[in-house]
Parts: structure tokens; C-alpha cells; sequence
């Protein structure tokens, strides 16, 4: 139930937060447009390769939008690269994100995983899932370990763990006056961090070539290398255990959190027939129609090598033969849901897209680059693994670039901890866990992005929930990456 401010009194209020943002907007296309002209050397934007990020987080928290957020401080960034042509490279730097393969990948992945979820809440497949594991969680508490429990089992592939765990225990968690936040941030603390832990993963795969190109490990051997990292990634192991206690009861609801368990949180509008199935069909709630798709993506994606678009296209195409082989509706009905299914994610692709176009601009001013230049000085053997992790957990969580940032971070990191005789498989172990942090924890993280909308919440009010328990773990991390350094 979404308690945003409606009727007379919201209209009333002439400063709300649309109107905050919208001055602020204003204020930072002035100031970007003055630093862009008054900045003469383009290499070196120093403390103004901040204002971008600074606009995102400000105009997000004001506006609670995501998606013109993340619009408005790429244009910031752009002014800042050159006034006069802004909105045209930033259209360009639109057409260039929309060409690299990473967003088509991302695109293909996360469509015909709306698509799947489109015909299994039409077939009431995960309806039967939820009824058949009704049965055996029927507390609060059971619920919870079991959305655990199922994240961690799909740890192939984040984008498939939170698609896959947020439609199987949705309805279920309404039953059992679960909030969406909460299962939001279950689906979401079991992405990323259990595919760094269970390292038969895309981010393991990404990691493994990342050892050997940088010559950490021999060719051949990224893969056992980083099965020895495993026991220094802190941020994931602390973050699963911090899940665990939150879902037995031991860890209680936190700020925003507990607010929303109340039934105060911001949800997003779903389809009617997700709602109310009933309404539409007489069908039979049967559980093969959803464990044979389900089994069918991790299989295939496991087979042909952890490759998540074939793993779902292969899932889609045996749901389709499925539902035909029962009858269950014409081809066309079948095929509108698959494109209804299919909309349903447009506005988190919007926001990943969008994303993306920060990350360019955020590159081009060299933020990154600019902060880790910053520390350097201080980046002491004894502090170095610490010190890594909390400097690329703020640029993963403001710049939203998570394999980004190892690629960025691998050739400072290691000869650094080489030449100060830092433990190199401690401060490696720091990088990997700071990406880990910012997939969690970052509001407009392609992650962060698919968990809100799985649970049916908006990211910010995601991100806002689970923000105590991600610095808890943040927290214990850090500390243990200096006792232990």
C-alpha cells in the first residue's frame, strides 16, 4: 500500500519534492554550464567529477524518481563536458550505449525473463508454487529462510536470482503480511553476493579472466586462483549472514524497514492478472507448470556455460510448449502475454539504460580515476585492503558500475599491494567485495533495479529499506578487513 502524499493537502505544499527537484535541477544546469566554460584543461575536472553523482543522489531522495534522476545528472555531466553541445552528446552517448553488447545482452536477458514471468503468472504457475510452499512455510519466519534459502539455490546468475525468487514468493509473502521491502531485500542480499560466494557464476567467470589478463594467476588457472579468494570476500559472507539473522527474527526491522512492515512503502502498479488471476481464467493452479520453466532456466543456463540469455530462451521456448501441449489457450493469447510480460520491463531496462549513460559521462570526467588518485597517499600496506574497499564501495555505489570498477581498479590495486607488501589475496578480496556492495546497494544497480521490481516496490524505496542492514554489513566488513590486514 503506497502512502505517497495525494489529494489537497499534497497539492497545497508549494515546495514538494517535485518542485525541489525541479529547482535544484535548475541550479545544477547553472552551475555545470558555468564550470564547463570556466574549466579550460577537459583532463582534470577535480571536486567537479562529483556533481553528476551529487545530482542523481539529491534529485532521487527529492523526487523519489529513479529514472529522471539518473537522466538529470547525466545532463549535468555533459554540460560540464561542453555547454554548447550537451543534449547532443548525450543523445550520442545514448546511441553508443544502446549499440554495446553488454546492453543488448541485458536487454535480450531481462525482456524474456519478463516475458517467462508473464506466462507463468498467466498459466498460475506461480500461484501452485506459492500454495505448495504455503504448505510447508507457514510462518513468518519459515517464509523468510525459505526466500533464502531459494536465492541461494539460483546462484548462477543474479538477474535470474532475483526474477526468479521475487515471483515465486510474492504471493506468499502477501499471505503472510510479509512488506514487499522485506522480500526485496532478501532477493537482493542473495544476487550478487551468493554468486561471488558459489563461484559457478557469471561475476566468478568475469573475475577469473580478470586474474589472468592482469597476471595474477597463469593462464588457465583465474578459476582456481579465485577459488582461493573465496574466505577473503568479507562484504558477501557478512551480508549472507546478516540476511539469515534478519529472516530468523534475530536482527528486527530498521528504520525505513520497519516502516514499511507497517505497511507504509511505495509499490509500483502491477498488471491485474497478477493481482487477481482468478479474474481471468478458470485454469488449474498446477506446480510443473512453474518448477519445469523454473528447472529448465538454471539447467540450461548451467549447461551452456552459465550463459543466462540461452538458459532463459531455452526456458521460454519449453513454457510455450508447455502451455500448448495443455491446451491451456490460443498461440495468440499466449504470445500477447509474452509481450505483455515483456512492457513490464521497460522501466527497469529505462533505468539500467540510463544508468549506463552516467557511467559514460562519470568515465569521461574521470571520476573514478580522480577518486583513487585521491587516496593514494594514504593507501598504506597495513590500511590497503580497508582502505580499497571503502574508496571502490562509494565509487561502485555512486557511479552504479560495479565490473566496471574492477576493470578500473585491477591495475592500481595489485601493484600497489605488491609494492607495500599488503596481503595481495586480502586486498583483492576487498575489490571483489566492494562491487559486491555497490550490486547491493545501489539504488539504480541493474540488481537493485530487478529486485524493486520483481517485489513490485520502487529501487529508492528498495535501496532506502535495506540501507541499515547493507551498512551493517559495509561496517563489519571494513573492520575486518583491518583486524585482519
Amino acid at each position: 500500500m503506497s502512502h505517497s502524499p495525494s489529494g489537497p493537502a499534497a497539492h497545497s505544499q508549494p515546495f514538494g519534492g517535485a518542485t525541489k527537484g525541479g529547482l535544484l535541477f535548475l541550479a545544477v544546469v547553472l552551475a555545470a554550464s558555468l564550470s564547463g566554460f570556466v574549466l579550460i584543461d577537459d583532463s582534470d575536472y577535480g571536486l567537479y567529477s562529483l556533481l553528476p553523482t551529487a545530482v542523481v543522489i539529491s534529485m532521487a531522495l527529492l523526487t523519489r524518481r529513479t529514472l529522471e534522476a539518473l537522466l538529470a545528472g547525466a545532463l549535468s555531466g555533459f554540460i560540464m563536458l561542453s555547454p554548447t553541445t550537451a543534449v547532443q552528446d548525450m543523445a550520442v552517448s545514448g546511441l553508443n550505449v544502446m549499440q554495446d553488447p553488454t546492453m543488448g545482452w541485458i536487454i535480450l536477458v531481462c525482456g524474456l525473463l519478463g516475458s517467462l514471468i508473464g506466462l507463468l503468472h498467466f498459466a498460475r504457475g506461480t500461484e501452485a508454487f506459492s500454495r505448495a510452499a504455503g504448505r510447508h512455510f507457514t510462518t513468518r519466519r519459515s517464509a523468510l529462510l525459505g526466500s533464502v534459502g531459494l536465492g541461494i539455490l539460483i546462484f548462477i546468475d543474479d538477474y535470474l536470482n532475483a526474477m526468479t525468487v521475487s515471483a515465486a514468493m510474492k504471493r506468499l509473502a502477501d499471505k503472510l503480511k510479509i512488506s514487499r521491502s522485506m522480500l526485496a531485500y532478501i532477493v537482493d542480499s542473495t544476487a550478487a553476493p551468493i554468486c561471488l560466494i558459489i563461484p559457478f557464476s557469471t561475476w566468478a567467470i568475469y573475475l577469473s579472466g580478470l586474474l589472468e589478463s592482469h597476471d595474477v594467476a597463469e593462464t588457465g588457472q583465474g578459476f582456481s586462483y579465485y577459488l582461493t579468494l573465496i574466505p577473503y570476500l568479507f562484504y558477501p559472507w557478512v551480508a549472507l549472514i546478516v540476511v539469515l539473522l534478519v529472516a530468523a527474527g534475530i536482527v528486527p526491522a530498521l528504520g525505513k524497514m520497519k516502516r514499511a512492515e507497517q505497511g507504509d512503502e511505495e509499490r509500483v502498479p502491477e498488471s491485474n492478472e497478477e493481482q487477481n488471476p482468478e479474474q481471468f481464467t478458470q485454469r488449474p493452479a498446477r506446480l510443473v507448470n512453474f518448477l519445469l520453466p523454473m528447472a529448465t532456466l538454471i539447467f540450461a543456463t548451467w549447461w551452456f556455460e552459465i550463459d543466462a540469455l540461452i538458459g532463459v530462451a531455452f526456458a521460454l521456448l519449453v513454457t510455450l510448449g508447455l502451455y500448448v501441449a495443455q491446451d491451456m489457450a490460443p498461440l495468440n493469447r499466449l504470445f500477447d502475454e509474452i509481450i505483455k510480460g515483456l512492457q513490464f520491463m521497460l522501466v527497469p531496462l529505462g533505468i539500467v539504460f540510463a544508468a549506463f549513460i552516467l557511467q559514460d559521462v562519470n568515465e569521461q570526467l574521470s571520476l573514478a580515476e580522480t577518486l583513487i588518485d585521491w587516496v593514494m597517499p594514504i593507501m598504506a600496506g597495513q590500511w590497503l585492503p580497508a582502505i580499497t574497499f571503502l574508496i571502490l564501495a562509494g565509487i561502485a555505489f555512486a557511479t552504479g558500475s560495479f565490473w566496471g570498477i574492477y576493470a578500473i581498479a585491477f591495475p592500481i590495486v595489485v601493484p600497489l599491494a605488491l609494492a607495500t607488501d599488503a596481503s595481495l589475496p586480502l586486498t583483492l578480496g576487498a575489490m571483489i567485495s566492494a562491487g559486491a556492495f555497490g550490486s547491493h546497494a545501489c539504488f539504480f544497480g541493474d540488481s537493485t533495479v530487478l529486485s524493486a521490481r520483481g517485489c513490485s516496490v520502487t529501487p529508492l524505496q528498495h535501496a532506502l529499506t535495506q540501507l541499515p542492514y547493507v551498512l551493517i554489513a559495509a561496517a563489519i566488513s571494513a573492520l575486518l578487513f583491518i583486524v585482519l590486514a
